[in-house]
């Protein structure tokens, strides 16, 4: 049921103790002095402690240990004991984070009630932990192109090492998902994941927030960085970061060691860093916005996360699974998507990524009246589409160009989505669109169209907009 530590210089007293909680079902350890009950601690890290406060013939006392274990164990609950108590000593022993004070001579059944209080406490904290720990975004990884095929190949490369990863990308494209799959299948995946999101943490509490603090009435509040010891702490927008909190994670980079807000002791931990940021870090380190040398250390391994521009192969892989997801999580029907409606989706402009992509399946489905496939027709309207008389509405700006220049305008934009829609295959394109594959690369030459490799991925783009 549990493994309780009783510290007692009393030996009847501890023994005693020990036989009743035997009897309940628990396992128990002994120690007679401080150096015997923290050399316990060290050993192993009990679930609950049971302590004296005067130990006889010890270099600390019950309140020494008690500040010591609430500093370096602090979900450990201890129920603190003494023949000599009196008011001022449990309010001393509460303020120090005990969890309870039973004078001597105890009542045995009150003795019972409070531990197994103490220990069902113990249980539903970690248990919380665990659950902040494992939240439930997605760790899966969904994907056909050759640009996710390039991401899954690096992210394969870092996962059972212990090197810095910095994920770079649009916001939406996927970071969060990538830092998982990383954690999931490494050697840490047993051990806590927890994800920092710099940008929603105010400035005046990020350095609470991640190293913790210490007050003499809250006794010690533990920070993520302790809660992700011996996992992943990735760090979401680390751009968003404040100056002062970067240069103090900088020194923890370097030595894995860490003071409390209020503290005075260090802290060690073990832990593994993925950053992630949606920003030119090179920019914001000529704008003194960003260390450099902070960069240099999250920088080890550079994986780029492409966006839905990069991988448009994969939309109707994603929205089918969004729509799946949808229908296990919130009981929405599960309606398939028709071919027209894919191809839609695989043209429109998605600058939210993939998490605009789910949103549109959500309202689609919530929307929608029937349970047929998904129409084109019920997908958002972005500037031009169809209308009711089943004409083509035109932009402003296309509506202003003579003839011929709104035709090659026109040829060249669309012949540009295709192929990016079909991840540069021009064979597949040719056959879409109805023409040769020789007569479409004539047509391409003509409207300055060009392909070239961009995140492990062919891309088309404007020949006269290509880098030097």
């Amino acid at each position: 049921m549990g493994d309780i530590l009783i510290t007692d210089d009393e030996r009847d007293i501890r023994e005693l103790i020990s036989d009743i909680l035997k009897d309940e079902g628990f396992s128990t350890r002994l120690a007679g002095t401080s150096d015997e009950c923290m050399a316990q601690i060290e050993q192993e890290t009990p679930a609950l402690m049971i302590l004296d406060i005067w130990l006889k013939d010890s270099r600390m006392d019950g309140i020494d240990i008690l500040k010591q274990v609430k500093r370096d164990h602090p979900e450990v609950p201890v129920v603190i004991i003494s023949g000599h108590g009196n008011i001022e000593i449990a309010v001393a022993a509460i303020k120090q984070g005990a969890y309870d004070f039973i004078e001597k001579p105890f009542n045995i059944d009150q003795l019972m009630v409070v531990i197994r209080r103490a220990m069902e406490t113990s249980r539903l904290r970690r248990e919380n932990i665990e659950l902040k720990r494992t939240d439930v975004a997605p760790s899966e990884m969904l994907g056909e192109s050759a640009a996710f095929r390039t991401l899954i190949s690096q992210l394969e490369k870092v996962t059972k090492s212990n090197g810095r990863v910095m994920l770079s990308g649009e916001g939406g494209a996927g970071k969060e998902t990538a830092a998982r799959y990383i954690h999931i299948n490494s050697d840490r995946a047993d051990m806590p994941f927890v994800s920092v999101n710099c940008a929603s943490i105010e400035p005046d509490s990020m350095e609470e927030t991640l190293f913790g603090r210490e007050t003499e009435g809250r006794g010690v509040e533990r920070g993520l960085l302790e809660e992700a010891n011996g996992g992943v702490i990735y760090f979401d927008g680390v751009a968003d970061m404040p100056l002062g909190t970067q240069t103090k994670l900088l020194r923890v980079l370097v030595d894995q060691k860490f003071q409390r807000v209020g503290g005075v002791d260090k802290v060690q931990v073990d832990v593994r860093v993925i950053s992630s940021t949606n920003k030119d870090l090179q920019v914001e380190i000529e704008a003194d916005r960003f260390r450099q040398e902070l960069y240099h250390r999250l920088n080890v391994v550079p994986i780029h996360v492409p966006s839905l521009e990069e991988r448009r192969e994969d939309i109707p892989l994603l929205a089918a699974h969004f729509i799946s997801e949808l229908n296990a999580s919130q009981g929405l029907i599960a309606r398939e998507i028709s071919d027209e409606a894919d191809a839609l989706l695989q043209t429109m402009q998605w600058p939210g990524n993939a998490r605009q992509l789910k949103n549109v399946m959500e309202r689609v489905l919530i929307l929608g009246d029937g349970t047929g496939p998904i129409e084109a027709k019920e997908l958002p309207n972005q500037n031009e589409g169809p209308s009711e008389e089943g004409r083509v509405l035109l932009s402003g700006s296309l509506a202003t160009l003579p003839l011929r220049e709104a035709r090659e305008l026109f040829e060249r934009e669309y012949l540009l989505t295709q192929i990016n829609r079909f991840g540069g295959n021009i064979s597949r394109t040719a056959s879409f669109v109805g023409m040769e594959r020789s007569a479409l690369h004539r047509k391409l030459k003509t409207l300055g169209v060009v392909t070239s490799n961009k995140a492990g991925a062919r891309v088309a783009y404007i020949e006269d907009d290509a880098e030097a």
